[in-house]
């Protein structure tokens, strides 16, 4: 729609209709512009904005829906007028010469009612050779898969903001897709990112990021490249391919006990949110999954980092954050082989005390305040997602992603926790998807001779097992429990360990399946011992967490 403004102004000076974005257009058919003029409007709202550039500055003015055309083009005017004598007196006292500045009325404007918009567009602030550079990107009116990329990278003679790197001869185009991995060519060079946003056709303003810093060296070989050997193509259907890992929250991370007690192997730049994202968004992409469960993930890592990285390579997610906590769980599923039905998450100490579900297990623990106490207290969470099948649309998929209490002495504590999952899971599937198989992903804090594994992949938890009495005598709970599922299994078997680091190492990781629903196609092997300890214990330059993922193929069973 094009149009100019102070000419359609003159066309209507009595009888102007309200000013809808399409009247405005409508007026401005008549011309024939160059200059953009970009008008949001959405029906239902009370107000439009009109944004434009003049004299190098930027307009931007919010009026009402029903506005008379006229009033709206008087108050731009007027508003304009203003800023040009402001800006005339400013010239004057520094002793400048006024130049000739353009009112509206010299200027041809095209108008664009709702166009593809950027409403999100930025950089990651770290960028390392051979790994993935991501943008957050968000557009309204348009859509990602359509819109235009163009990579660049700076020419080794302009290096600084002075050497205008604005000009195209500053830069040398190096890509052309959403993600781009940079070379070993680019390490010292900053990167620009030129996208289009666009809806099929139509196209909206194209906007430019600069990176704020220049490529870096990667760390080399990481523990992850030898596994992706196995996962370069995407498992075909029927497969599923499937993920479960403990990222290491940032907050977890940075602590001093961290560096100091926990980690003190670990360099401390690795164990930098920035630099860890590099690997773990490689690692992720690299895997080619078709569900993926993370764990101890931070609030701003989902939305800022990982949400936008893997919707890039065709994975949405939903987040669970911890009551009290920063960080929580995310479930990421590809979306060409399935679409979210519904979110089932609960805190498992809230329910058990107001769902009538566990009222009976709630009774059992009663006896033992302490315990009851302990339990209560915690913040852990279930996240439990309902995906159908896109290609066998009568079919659906129950995921559980979740991570337990993590003291060495939680295992009573823990076994309450599961028993509550356990009993909302049946719950879900008997009244949301009945039929549909489990998956059930997560950190489980237990190892292989635990009450925990038993109950969840054997059968019955006696009253005598020891891990009743985990925490000392004062929390003991001596109780039968039980599962109202058929023993589950687990996917990756029983690796030697999924968590290394200097004081511990265990298999505290699984993917638990239901055998008679689905069935193991492939275990990407984990990586070996040599790896692992490469330097010292996990996590270090090679890996960004101290766990280790856990990657399997899946086939539904007939």
């Amino acid at each position: 729609m094009l149009g100019h403004l102070s000419a359609a102004f003159a066309l209507f000076p009595r009888c102007l209709p309200p000013l809808s974005s399409r009247t405005l257009s409508g007026a401005c058919r008549l011309f024939r512009g160059m200059e953009p003029v970009i008008v949001r409007s959405l029906p239902g709202e009370p107000k439009l904005t009109i944004s434009f550039f003049l004299n190098g500055s930027h307009k931007h003015m919010l009026r009402d829906q029903d506005e008379p055309l006229g009033k709206a083009l008087a108050r731009i005017s007027s508003s304009t007028a203003k800023s040009l004598v402001k800006a005339k007196k400013t010239k004057k006292s520094r002793g400048e010469q006024p130049g000739e500045a353009a009112a509206v009325g010299d200027v041809t404007f095209s108008v664009h009612r709702n166009p593809p918009t950027f409403t999100t567009a930025e950089l990651p602030l770290s960028l390392l050779s051979g790994f993935p550079v991501c943008p957050k990107l968000e557009v309204e009116f348009g859509n990602l898969q359509d819109s235009e990329f163009m990579w660049f990278k700076e020419n080794p003679a302009s290096t600084s903001p002075e050497d205008r790197p604005d000009l195209d001869s500053s830069w040398t185009q190096v890509g052309s897709l959403r993600v781009h991995v940079p070379s070993n060519q680019d390490i010292g060079c900053r990167l620009k990112l030129r996208c289009t946003p666009k809806e099929g056709e139509r196209s909206g303003l194209a906007k430019d990021l600069v990176s704020v810093s220049a490529v870096e060296a990667g760390p080399g070989v990481c523990t992850f490249d030898n596994r992706h050997a196995y996962t370069a193509m995407e498992a075909a259907w029927p497969a599923v391919r499937v993920v479960s890992y403990n990222i290491l929250a940032d907050i977890y991370a940075q602590t001093e006990l961290s560096k100091t007690v926990l980690y003190p192997y670990c360099a401390p730049y690795a164990l930098e949110l920035d630099y860890r994202q590099n690997l773990i968004k490689k690692e992720l992409a690299g895997y080619n999954a078709d569900i993926v469960c993370l764990q101890e993930v931070d609030k701003g890592v989902f939305s800022d980092s990982l949400s936008p990285a893997l919707d890039a390579f065709g994975l949405d997610g939903v987040f669970r954050l911890k009551e009290r906590q920063h960080e929580g769980l995310a479930t990421f599923f590809r979306r060409s082989k399935f679409q979210l039905l519904s979110s089932h998450d609960i805190m498992l100490g809230e329910v058990l005390t107001s769902d009538p579900l566990h009222s009976e297990l709630l009774q059992k623990i009663s006896g033992n305040v302490a315990l009851k106490e302990k339990v209560l207290r915690r913040s852990t969470s279930l996240q439990v997602t309902v995906l159908g099948d896109r290609i066998r649309t009568d079919r659906k998929l129950i995921v559980a992603n979740t991570h337990l209490y993590w003291h060495p002495k939680g295992g009573n504590v823990r076994l309450v926790q599961v028993g509550v999952a356990l009993q909302h899971l049946s719950h879900v599937i008997d009244t949301v998807a009945p039929g549909a198989p489990l998956l059930f992903c997560g950190d489980f804090n237990s190892m292989p001779d635990s009450g925990l594994f038993q109950l969840l992949s054997e059968g019955p938890v006696p009253e005598q097992h020891p891990d009743w009495s985990s925490s000392g005598p004062e929390e003991s709970c001596c109780m039968e429990l039980t599962s109202p599922f058929l023993p589950l299994l687990s996917a990756c078997g029983q690796p030697a360990y999924t968590n290394y680091v200097g004081g511990f190492h265990g298999c505290l990781d699984y993917i638990f399946i239901q055998p008679e629903s689905m069935k193991v196609e492939q275990v990407i092997p984990l990586p070996n011992h040599q790896e692992v300890t490469a330097y010292e214990a996990l996590p270090s330059l090679a890996h960004p967490s101290d766990h280790i993922a856990l990657v399997c193929d899946l086939l539904w069973t007939p």
